[in-house]
């Protein structure tokens, strides 16, 4: 009887974990075929929007490590303003300096290195709610009412965030920023990404 149950409760497991993985590998799909032709990796290839949406990230870990995503995610901002691609850009992120350890003012910190950059202060747009990335892209319509954009951060982002901004009525496309240069931070947040598919079409709902 006893290991009739323990068979039974096998099963019972294997299918839910079977389940989750079929589940996780039908949004990583969705979310990658609707992006296709629509994440850019290089510049000329970038078609001209009046605003860029660079999503929040910190320069500073939550380990307290150099964050290398934040300074790919600088470079390709600027690069697509002093290429004329974008004539705007739209910082979102939070301000965690009073609830993390090595917490920091995303939009301040962004803007603060896209000046260092040579990008005016006054084309770059400070947004503090881009807690989540579905807050940026509903920020960019239903606050500052844009309604075309380039979504700019590392390629696994941008075409998450195309599947939102496609939910929210944008025309949008988005260009890839550099991966991080430091392998176990592109593995984890790969693994990582998937989930957030998963939530992503949880938010949608």
């Amino acid at each position: 009887m006893r290991r009739k149950r323990t068979k039974q409760f096998a099963i019972a497991i294997l299918g839910g974990l079977l389940t989750v993985a079929i589940v996780i590998a039908v949004c990583n799909i969705l979310v990658v075929n609707n992006a296709k032709g629509r994440t850019f990796d290089n510049l000329s290839d970038v078609p001209t929007r009046e605003i860029g949406l660079l999503l929040g990230t910190s320069p500073i870990t939550p380990a307290g490590a150099h964050n290398y995503n934040f300074d790919n995610r600088i470079k390709a901002a600027s690069d697509l303003y002093h290429a004329r691609k974008i004539n705007l850009i739209l910082v979102s992120g939070g301000d965690y300096t009073m609830t993390e350890k090595h917490g920091c003012d995303e939009p301040t910190a962004m803007r603060d290195s896209l000046v260092a950059h040579n990008v005016p202060d006054t084309c770059i747009i400070e947004h503090w709610q881009g807690w989540r990335t579905i807050n940026s892209i509903d920020a960019v319509r239903n606050l500052y009412d844009f309604d075309s954009i380039t979504i700019i951060s590392q390629k696994y982002h941008n075409e998450r965030a195309l599947y939102q901004a496609d939910n929210f009525g944008l025309n949008a496309v988005g260009y890839n920023a550099e991966p991080s240069p430091i392998t176990s931070s592109r593995i984890r947040n790969t693994v990582r990404e998937y989930f957030a598919r998963v939530k992503l079409f949880l938010d949608l709902l």
